[in-house]
């Protein structure tokens, strides 16, 4: 037989499963229905690991594993076929709808934020770029900034999340399973970063530079071409300036924002040091209460996956199903335990996309660790 006979035995079969495959959903919303009229829930897990077991009987050693990938997403998706015939909303579901109908029209120009650093630092170029008026109240550490937002001390807290050069912020990300907060909208920033020292002192004079470990990563390649200079980590690069400014000394310096030569009377002794010219910074605001500005465009949520083979393709394979767009995985060790991760991801769609509301309802009713982190608009 020649490649087009047996593409014409392939479309003939293809006829076949789908019109099987219509039947298997329509026999399913009748199964939904009796679910809905007698209380059931929609995820029966004992039911699908006997489906699994038979099916993979069924065909045979050869065929086994495809067959259990193939039953695992056409159960995925009459599940959720007979939650939108069902018509089940979510807690959450139901709560992101309040906050859409109760949030003001339009993002506040001001409020009290919280702010990692000091003066100069750029969570506060951050800041003064998502509000034209903000209250800005300076900690320590990113953790501060969470419970100052948690214990509403501050309605807002700016934190920085990825850099496009030294990539994810991996301390924000291990803290998002500590606090109750939502992210109510996000910026970049051009970050450039500027050796400065104090007056009169020259690069030659330089032992030691100062500076956050982000930005220590984004200029790994001027550091590399002065490997005799120690490199001395701090907790922000407006710190790093300030502490050069106040040390009386001229064999330090800091990489920190060009602003900052200004602000702590500093000397700039190499201008833009970072190995890229194009070297963004990600930061997101975040609040303790529920606030879903209208426009948002993009939805982080955050989960425990099982530690079973296929869990993570399985949560893929909903966002392909219902046509969502991932924009960004990421995953960081389950503090304190073994081999378990949580996983974030940021969905591009918009919030009054039925599709996006399907899949939260999906996912917050079949995982154990599921958060919504919150709906916003990215400005850049």
């Amino acid at each position: 037989m020649d490649i087009n006979e047996l593409r014409k035995d392939i479309d003939r079969i293809d006829e076949e499963l789908v019109s099987l495959i219509r039947e298997r959903m329509e026999t399913a919303a009748k199964i939904g229905e009796y679910k809905r009229e007698n209380n059931l829930p929609v995820y029966d897990p004992a039911r699908e690991r006997e489906l699994f077991a038979r099916v993979g009987e069924l065909a045979g050693e050869d065929f086994a594993s495809y067959t259990k990938v193939l039953y695992s997403t056409m159960t995925d998706v009459s599940r959720s076929y007979q939650r939108k015939l069902m018509g089940r909303k979510s807690g959450l579901s139901e709560r992101m709808q309040k906050a859409i109908d109760g949030t003001d029209k339009l993002f506040p120009q001001g409020g009290v934020v919280a702010c990692q650093g000091v003066e100069g630092a750029y969570s506060q170029l951050a800041c003064e770029k998502l509000f034209k008026n903000p209250s800005i109240m300076y900690f320590g550490g990113f953790e501060d900034v969470f419970r100052a937002v948690d214990k509403k001390l501050c309605r807002y807290g700016v934190l920085p999340i990825e850099n496009s050069t030294a990539g994810s912020v991996n301390k924000i990300y291990d803290l998002m399973s500590k606090f109750k907060f939502h992210i109510v909208r996000s910026v970049r920033i051009q970050v450039g970063h500027a050796l400065l020292a104090k007056r009169g002192a020259s690069l030659s004079d330089i032992k030691e530079i100062y500076s956050h470990e982000q930005a220590i990563n984004q200029c790994s390649e001027f550091l590399a071409a002065h490997k005799d200079i120690k490199i001395n980590i701090c907790e922000n690069t407006a710190v790093a300036a300030r502490l050069v400014s106040e040390s009386g000394r001229n064999d330090i310096a800091a990489l920190s924002s060009p602003g900052c030569a200004e602000l702590y009377d500093l000397s700039t002794l190499v201008d833009n040091v970072c190995d890229h010219i194009g070297n963004y910074t990600r930061f997101i605001c975040i609040s303790r209460d529920l606030e879903i500005y209208p426009g948002s465009d993009k939805t982080s949520i955050m989960m425990k996956i099982p530690h079973k083979p296929g869990s993570l393709y399985r949560i893929m394979a909903r966002f392909n199903a219902l046509g969502l767009n991932l924009e960004k995985l990421e995953s960081r060790p389950k503090p304190g335990s073994d081999f378990e991760f949580m996983f974030y991801f940021d969905i591009g769609a918009s919030i009054y996309s039925p599709e996006l509301f399907e899949l939260i309802c999906e996912l917050e009713d079949d995982l154990d660790g599921f958060k919504y982190l919150g709906s916003y608009t990215e400005i850049v």
